[in-house]
């Protein structure tokens, strides 16, 4: 078997695209490439994902493609690249794509300030209760202003406890700070003095510490093996009742079921939840709490990030197909 990494690149590459991206991207990508694109957005099922695999130089996926080793073991070498649409990699086997000679490249930077100002959102609806007021003056029930309806508890002055000091991560302590949060953080890497000054965050090497510590908790690190269950039950048992939990990163990371329990008997304040372990499945006992603000996994969804996401995806491509390495080629011990 040829060496996949030898074989020379195609100019025109043909790529198969799995889901529906915004209309300039797609338009862009059919000038430069042997496009297929996915006009009506459906899921590709396990069997759609073999078939494109095995016809096309270049496949574009996306978080809802699971792309495990017994799919990328079998790929004919003509697959030489994985540009993915996002920034997250954790559908990938990236041990099983390195093993077949093929480039895996994201989309990392685009989307921060989107995700950021999602989790800020989160962090100010759920305990000012915003969810359940909307839902109250729709029901046509309201009765009116009342000194003790609807209290919910102000933000400044609480301790935001952040899970992963990345890029989001640091972008929302730069706003939570502004809204008079103290920051807390938990990283594998302490940040440089001069940025936890600016931030006026506070480094935990111990995650357990600062669970017990804070009035709110935000993820914002990548799934992966280390992370997955990270917040287990036994960890949502040290947060303190009055705690609310954020989470806009992945639902894999939170022990659904843990915190559902938690939630139920008042050991948790409420959550925000963008991201779910078995989306677009959510466990019904989740919809029928009034204290979780729940959206449809839309952390990044806004027509600008998505725009630049799919023009980094042209990058990457266009980089490769000229004989270079990606720009946002994934390395290993990506994390």
């Amino acid at each position: 078997m040829a060496d996949p990494a030898r074989l020379p690149r195609p100019k025109r590459p043909r790529v198969i695209v799995t889901r529906r991206l915004p209309d300039p991207v797609t338009a862009r990508m059919a000038e430069l490439f042997d496009l297929v694109p996915n006009p009506d957005d459906h899921r590709f099922s396990g069997g759609e994902l073999a078939d494109a695999v095995a016809d096309c130089d270049v496949l574009v996926p996306a978080v809802t493609d699971m792309l495990g080793a017994d799919l990328l073991s079998a790929a004919p070498n003509r697959l030489r690249l994985i540009a993915n649409y996002g920034a997250g990699v954790n559908h990938i086997d990236l041990q099983a794509a390195r093993a077949r000679g093929i480039v895996v490249t994201n989309t990392p930077g685009v989307l921060t300030e989107d995700t950021a100002d999602m989790t800020m959102a989160l962090i100010l609806s759920v305990p000012r209760r915003l969810a359940e007021g909307e839902k109250l003056v729709r029901s046509g029930e309201w009765t009116g202003w009342s000194p003790c309806a609807m209290l919910g508890h102000r933000i400044g002055g609480k301790k935001l406890g952040i899970i992963g000091m990345g890029r989001i991560g640091q972008a929302v302590a730069a706003r939570a700070r502004a809204f008079g949060l103290s920051i807390h953080y938990h990283n594998r890497n302490r940040l440089p003095a001069v940025l936890e000054a600016q931030l006026g965050a506070s480094w935990h090497a111990d995650l357990d510490t600062m669970l017990r510590e804070i009035d709110i908790l935000t993820i914002h690190t990548p799934l992966n093996a280390d992370s997955v269950g990270l917040i287990d039950a036994r960890r949502i048992a040290l947060l303190r009742p009055h705690v609310y939990l954020i989470n806009a990163s992945r639902g894999g990371i939170v022990d659904e079921a843990a915190m559902v329990d938690a939630l139920e008997g008042g050991a948790l304040a409420g959550a925000g939840l963008d991201v779910w372990s078995f989306e677009p499945v959510i466990d019904p006992r989740l919809l029928a709490l009034p204290n979780v603000v729940m959206t449809p996994h839309m952390g990044s969804a806004t027509m600008e990030g998505r725009i630049a996401s799919g023009e980094k995806v042209i990058a990457n491509i266009r980089a490769w197909a000229d004989g270079h390495r990606p720009p946002d080629q994934v390395l290993e011990g990506w994390t």
